[in-house]
């Protein structure tokens, strides 16, 4: 790893210790609040979120922190995503975490001009940290990796329901259910985009593309091989926070694949 990877590997982890995994099934009453409909917010999240943009600060003075949380109380924050700037998702799958289940993570991301030029997706429980910079690759732990296809009969496609309207609920019937063993995705974009680079799933869509969710596994997967873009094969910017879809997959034909399956979705 490089030092700067050392460094965000030390805040992830210290991060988690103090006061992620204390508190992994073990909320207390009152440390859970809704922020909106299944959207979930709890200590952990504001903890963790203020630890972390305290510490990029001093790493970094002049370059500004988007943080999931202080989005949510302040919209003008999102105005520095066209800007160098860090973001923070500090609890990625807050809605599992407060039901005490796996996976969740945190994810940091460093972008400039609208697009990440470096990403960390941590797993707390298993100390796993992916990682890349644009241009150079992607890895885990300090180990390079190349994306790879789950080499089975049919390609596995995760699919998540929550967010699609009905009539593309249809169409996703219609256009990806015999072509796909599908399975639930794991309501976590630092687990999903492993699971698309690790041979466990081939092809994702996501219908929120969310900065703070997606900018460090865009890159990550994108450099380990595999291909992630918006539905007509533009690329991802994080700037673009309101746009929806955005289609990822272990290689670029099996994205091709898919987004000629889903053509007109979107």
């Amino acid at each position: 790893m490089t030092a700067l990877d050392s460094e965000i590997h030390d805040l992830l982890r210290f991060a988690a210790e103090r006061s992620m995994l204390p508190r992994f099934q073990n909320l207390a009453e009152g440390e859970i609040e809704q922020k909106g409909e299944d959207d979930p917010v709890t200590i952990v999240d504001r903890e963790v979120e203020a630890f972390l943009t305290d510490a990029l600060t001093k790493l970094a003075p002049d370059v500004p922190v988007v943080g999931e949380e202080a989005v949510h109380e302040d919209k003008s924050v999102l105005d520095h995503l066209s800007d160098p700037c860090w973001i923070i998702d500090p609890l990625d799958g807050t809605m599992n975490f407060s039901e005490g289940k796996d996976p969740f993570g945190i994810i940091i991301a460093l972008a400039d001009a609208g697009e990440a030029i470096a990403g960390w997706l941590y797993d707390p429980k298993a100390d796993r940290l992916c990682h890349t910079r644009r241009g150079e690759g992607a890895f885990v732990n300090g180990d390079r990796v190349t994306a790879k296809p789950t080499g089975g009969d049919q390609p596995v496609a995760a699919i998540s329901r929550i967010f699609l309207t009905e009539e593309q609920q249809v169409q996703v019937d219609e256009r990806l259910m015999p072509h796909y063993a599908c399975v639930e995705t794991p309501r976590c974009a630092a687990e999903q985009y492993p699971r698309l680079a690790l041979g466990q799933n081939d092809v994702s869509f996501f219908e929120r593309t969310l900065a703070w969710d997606h900018a460090a596994g865009v890159l990550w997967l994108n450099e380990a091989g595999g291909k992630v873009a918006r539905p007509d094969g533009s690329p991802y910017r994080v700037d673009e926070w309101d746009r929806k879809g955005m289609l990822g997959a272990a290689s670029p034909a099996l994205w091709d694949e898919l987004a000629a399956r889903m053509q007109g979705m979107y």
